[in-house]
């Protein structure tokens, strides 16, 4: 029999689901561009293990991270609300709700931006591989998750932040 104080829910209303107090894992420079963000980490909430999934909010103005991709993460976004940018390396696409795109490791590099004056709402999934990196194509940073599940950073001729 379980603790009813530390009992996972079955379910609960996603918009009211505590957001993740920490707004960024990024070191400045790259902190302070995600002050526009909010997650709030659904999956945790359930203990899943395998996979996260984080209900996300770009206000006007947000990013939702850096242009990057995973060596060994496949990433999902679908978005519920408003009218985000994906940039790639290569093009931008205007996304819409109820339209989805996913990125399979080693993919391209992505991000979505809020260019409007709404807020935008998207749920975004990806596993949890360990020895999962991270690139930033057009920034000076490298991440590497760490035994702990953390991320690490480091410039990219290896000094660290």
């Amino acid at each position: 029999m379980s603790d009813s104080a530390t009992a996972k829910p079955i379910a609960i209303k996603a918009a009211i689901a505590p957001a993740r107090t920490k707004l960024s894992n990024y070191p400045e420079p790259f902190f302070s561009r995600m002050g526009k963000r909010e997650k709030r980490p659904l999956g945790d909430l359930f203990g899943l293990k395998n996979f996260g999934v984080n209900l996300t909010k770009l206000l006007p103005g947000g990013e939702s991270a850096l242009v990057h991709r995973h060596s060994k993460q496949d990433e999902f976004v679908y978005v519920l609300e408003g009218e985000p940018t994906l940039i790639t390396e290569t093009e931008e696409v205007r996304l819409s709700p109820g339209m989805c795109a996913g990125f399979p490791a080693q993919g391209i590099a992505h991000q979505l931006v809020n260019r409007t004056g709404k807020d935008v709402i998207y749920l975004e999934i990806g596993d949890r591989t360990s020895g999962d990196e991270g690139s930033y194509p057009k920034d000076d940073l490298q991440a590497a998750l760490d035994a702990d599940g953390h991320w690490r950073f480091i410039h990219k001729d290896g000094r660290p932040y």
